[in-house]
């Protein structure tokens, strides 16, 4: 049998091995996309770094009372910082990353675009501090400087590289806020430090201290340069009980340069938080081994906690931070003239609003005829009058109250009113009602001091305490020079240098006058020596229980260690503001001749007195065609309130406002509100409002 014939196999022909050079040019491509995106958020980074982040923490830096007043923690300041950081990043890298779907050349479109208008906004600031223009022109100017700057970093790669280097800047910007900025300290906070102090007598009487805000001294005179006592009828009780130092003079423009010079009894000497870690040597730490003390800050923490509590914060939380650092963006980055002042933002919280029981029932007088108006009271103070009694221990009663500081918002009656935030305080027509809306407030204030004073006679403690009642600094309402800053220093030092100041000893019962040269520096070594407490430390300050220092000369500080020599001089009143006729009197029936548009004409319609606000602010436009200076009568329920001239337009498109600071005018239920052109005869044209 034949054997079996095997047919040889071809032998399978060897896999060809894969080509690498498709997947390497595919790694390449991807690894040089990377790069390319990598760069374009790098410049994306440096760009809203610029722009948001250096001034958010330069401003906020500098404006440790910003974080005191809301009472943030430290965990808080951290947050809020990372927020400024990196979320501004965000929706640009997020639009540049979307606009790849569409292609390269779409992606690299839109991120030129994106550069183009960073570097806008970053022009508009830089704008606003080197040159005068401001809105339109400024816009414009801005925009040609993107385009350029976009335009030559689509072409040239000279520009992306600068930007990826800058890209390091928020690094640096944050740093610099939590190391070397004021607000450090409260990030990095310092042992708090401080001698206590010691007794120089037995006597040791209970010290009660309100510090006011912002409250010139010429705007509580007459024009005999008295207290005027029909319109301040409580601080002319006060300065006949005690000692008005009329002389007197704050030592800065700004609060937390201004207090701490007045607990510390020194010149401001650096540019440092109001934090009891940067003055350890202060009232508090000063009286703390004598005294219980129930202190009550505003804007600044010189009280450590190991002395005092404060149980009535204003608002609090993140998201309050987030919303006050929204606003201070928008004024740092908009066209248009801003002064950028955290403390803007400052307003006490009422009682209603922190859910306090009322101190005292509500006054017996007629204006206070709403039951709501004592909800009104900043709840601070409800709770520095209940704390207003007499103690086993000598006590410390102290109060810093942002009264009659803006924002304005209290008639004299205590009902409060809603206004724009943007309302103009410089300018004809503008800053006149921003004094007297400040004159309204600081009539309120004037009651609250009423209040104080009845509390004291009330308790037993007028008699046998040391009252004090003070500001920090003024404010000039001077056209051209409005404000507190080295422009009205020099324009206007009366109003804002000059301060009212009254000590009222233990035991004391008639007024009297001194003209010594006062600072106020001297403020703790006087009132600590009216306690009986020895200070151990230096203080530039004289009690006035010593010789006082020679006349001629003040100091003042618009910045720590730079003071600025104003003359001395108790100020002459400016005239009060003129009193237009026709207010207080009855309208009629008046001819029609034109129209006006008036905000919030509801109000009217239904207005609650019992809900403690009233439309008292009446704010509006008026066609083109009304010249400039014409004057405005505005009526309610058939009485004039006021009479205001018509201005320019402003940026929120008003050309009038007018303050209703008589309460009386307005009743329950619907309200009748009209505004009349006032002829050069002083006839009325009654204008149709919308």
């Amino acid at each position: 049998m034949a054997e079996p014939t095997t047919v040889p196999q071809a032998a399978p022909e060897p896999t060809p091995a894969p080509d690498p050079a498709p997947a390497a040019s595919r790694r390449a491509r991807w690894t040089a996309a990377i790069r390319t995106e990598l760069g374009r958020l790098l410049e994306i980074v440096a760009l809203v770094g610029l722009v948001v982040t250096q001034p958010l923490l330069d401003v906020l830096g500098r404006s440790p009372d910003f974080f005191l007043f809301h009472r943030a923690t430290r965990d808080q300041i951290l947050l809020l910082v990372a927020l400024i950081a990196l979320v501004p990043t965000v929706p640009p890298a997020l639009l540049g990353a979307l606009s790849r779907l569409a292609g390269r050349a779409a992606r690299s479109v839109t991120h030129t675009l994106l550069v183009g208008l960073l570097i806008a906004a970053l022009a508009v600031q830089v704008g606003r501090h080197v040159s005068p223009l401001r809105g339109v022109p400024l816009l414009v100017v801005a925009a040609v400087a993107g385009v350029a700057v976009a335009a030559a970093h689509r072409r040239w790669r000279a520009p992306g590289r600068v930007l990826r280097v800058a890209a390091a800047g928020p690094l640096v910007f944050v740093g610099l806020f939590l190391v070397v900025s004021p607000t450090s300290v409260l990030v990095l906070p310092r042992a708090a430090g401080g001698a206590a102090g010691t007794a120089a007598t037995a006597v040791h009487p209970p010290v009660v201290m309100l510090i006011l805000d912002e409250l010139p001294l010429v705007s509580l005179l007459g024009p005999d340069g008295r207290i005027d006592a029909n319109r301040f009828p409580n601080f002319a009780e006060l300065a006949n009980g005690s000692t008005w130092y009329r002389d007197a003079t704050g030592v800065s423009g700004w609060t937390p340069y201004a207090l701490p010079a007045m607990l510390t009894g020194r010149y401001p000497a650096r540019g440092v938080a109001p934090h009891y870690a940067e003055y350890p040597d202060n009232l508090f730490t000063a009286f703390g081994g004598l005294y219980d003390i129930r202190a009550e800050e505003s804007i600044t923490r010189l009280c450590p906690p190991s002395r005092c509590e404060q149980p009535v914060a204003p608002e609090q939380g993140l998201g309050v931070l987030v919303r006050e650092t929204r606003k201070l963006l928008g004024q740092v980055t908009g066209p248009r003239e801003s002064h950028v002042d955290p403390e803007d933002s400052y307003r006490e919280q009422t009682r209603e609003e922190a859910g306090l029981d009322s101190a005292e029932p509500v006054p017996d007088d007629p204006t206070f005829r709403w039951d709501s108006l004592d909800d009104n009271q900043p709840a601070r103070f409800t709770t520095f009058l209940a704390g207003l009694k007499p103690a086993p221990r000598p006590t410390l009663h102290f109060l810093h109250l942002l009264m009659p500081h803006s924002p304005w918002a209290f008639l004299p009656s205590g009902a409060r009113y809603d206004a724009p935030e943007d309302l103009p305080n410089d300018g004809a027509g503008w800053v006149e009602l921003a004094r007297q809306r400040h004159l309204a407030q600081l009539g309120y204030t004037d009651r609250l001091i009423g209040e104080t004073l009845r509390t004291l006679r009330a308790t037993g403690l007028y008699d046998q305490a040391t009252v004090v009642v003070t500001a920090d600094h003024g404010v000039s309402f001077s056209k051209g020079f409005q404000g507190r800053g080295m422009d009205a220093i020099k324009a206007a030092p009366g109003e804002v240098a000059w301060v009212p100041m009254f000590i009222k000893e233990a035991g004391q019962r008639t007024g009297r006058i001194d003209d010594r040269n006062w600072e106020h520096v001297d403020l703790l070594p006087t009132v600590a020596d009216e306690a009986g407490v020895r200070l151990p430390w230096r203080v530039d300050g004289r009690s006035a229980r010593q010789a006082p220092r020679p006349a001629g000369q003040k100091h003042f500080y618009d910045r720590p260690g730079e003071p600025v020599v104003i003359p001395d001089g108790v100020p002459t009143p400016p005239p009060l503001p003129a009193v237009h006729p026709l207010v207080g009197t009855e309208v009629g029936q008046r001819p029609a001749g034109g129209s006006a548009r008036v905000a919030d004409l509801a109000a009217f319609r239904a207005t609650d007195p019992d809900t403690g606000t009233l439309p008292a602010m009446v704010w509006g436009d008026v066609p083109d065609a009304v010249p400039d200076g014409t004057l405005l009568a505005v009526a309610v329920n058939g009485r004039v309130g006021a009479v205001v001239p018509v201005t320019p337009r402003d940026a929120g498109g008003r050309r009038f406002a007018a303050l209703i600071a008589d309460d009386r005018l307005f009743h329950a239920g619907p309200n009748q509100l009209d505004v009349y052109q006032v002829a050069a005869d002083g006839g009325l044209r009654h204008l149709v409002l919308s």
